[in-house]
């Protein structure tokens, strides 16, 4: 599903951001000229009870440990690239939106991320970001809030 439909489905306000070609939420922020702390990054964690889309500001880096923690899991390690195609079909790969409902996959979302009112992330391209209220954001997802994310 695109995410703008899914987005429209719920009846949430948001901004298309087109933008040159990127591949790192540092980068898509710099081009967009938006705050880093702005910027979600996805990252897919494998764990013992399958996998979990964690969602933290792009000047942040997951502390693999404290998220292990906070989820109660015994293990907690990044997922294969290669493993992207199968999980997230319509995204190109890297290209992850913060909302891991829509493929059926538990979302956390660190906690400095909620400390904005906007929220953007990649629109399932390397060359499109979506920009939205991160209260709508949290309404619509309804991720899990933890702090797992260290700056650096």
């Amino acid at each position: 599903m695109k995410i703008d439909q899914f987005l429209n489905d719920q009846n949430v306000m948001y901004e298309r951001l087109p933008h040159r070609q990127a591949f790192t939420a540092q980068r898509i922020a710099q081009l967009l000229h938006v705050p880093g702390r702005e910027m979600a990054k996805c990252v897919v964690i494998k764990t013992g009870h399958g996998p979990v889309l964690a969602v933290l500001p792009a000047t942040h880096r997951i502390d693999l440990d404290c998220l292990r923690r906070e989820l109660g899991e015994n293990r907690a390690e990044l997922a294969a690239e290669a493993d992207m195609g199968t999980m997230f079909p319509d995204c190109e790969t890297g290209a992850i939106p913060p909302f891991g409902s829509l493929y059926h996959v538990r979302t956390v979302m660190d906690e400095a991320l909620a400390d904005d009112d906007k929220i953007v992330f990649e629109a399932q391209t390397h060359d499109e970001a979506i920009r939205m209220n991160c209260r709508d954001y949290l309404a619509v997802e309804q991720p899990r809030m933890a702090s797992f994310a260290r700056v650096g």
